[in-house]
């Protein structure tokens, strides 16, 4: 092939390229992209998961939330929760302790999720819960 049959594809696929590119960035710009943050105290059902965040409070430092969570057995259910803060996103601490959730199961059990927030240093933090495709979000400060 001839050079100048190579620089002229080379311009129609980058063209090409950059036509998708703004068709994607138009459809992205026509999305929801955000959910309601649900409020303290109300009873949800995430996916296969029935919730009521209760109240959300900072002990020294871990973030110790109350929940109220049940409707299927699932051992490592407690691992679908996420703490998002100004600069991370924490896991729940797995650790058994007293009234700490260790898994879920189908009747309703109160107890608590405790997220170490010592090295984090945002103000703002959403409590998330995502369970296949559904997503529930708590602000929590």
């Amino acid at each position: 092939m001839k050079t100048r049959t190579l620089l002229l594809l080379s311009v129609g696929t980058a063209l090409m390229i950059l036509l998708a590119g703004g068709a994607l960035l138009f459809q992205l710009s026509n999305q929801e992209s955000t959910t309601a943050a649900m409020a303290l105290g109300s009873a949800t059902t995430i996916g296969d998961v029935d919730v009521t965040v209760v109240s959300a409070a900072v002990t020294g430092t871990r973030l110790v939330v109350s929940v109220e969570i049940g409707g299927v057995d699932d051992s490592n259910g407690i691992d679908s929760f996420r703490l998002v803060t100004g600069d991370q996103r924490l896991d729940p601490i797995a650790a058994q302790a007293a009234g700490r959730c260790g898994s879920i199961s189908v009747a309703a059990l109160a107890c608590t999720i405790e997220f170490d927030i010592s090295a984090s240093e945002g103000t703002s933090r959403v409590l998330v819960l995502r369970r296949g495709e559904e997503q529930a979000t708590w602000r929590l400060g």
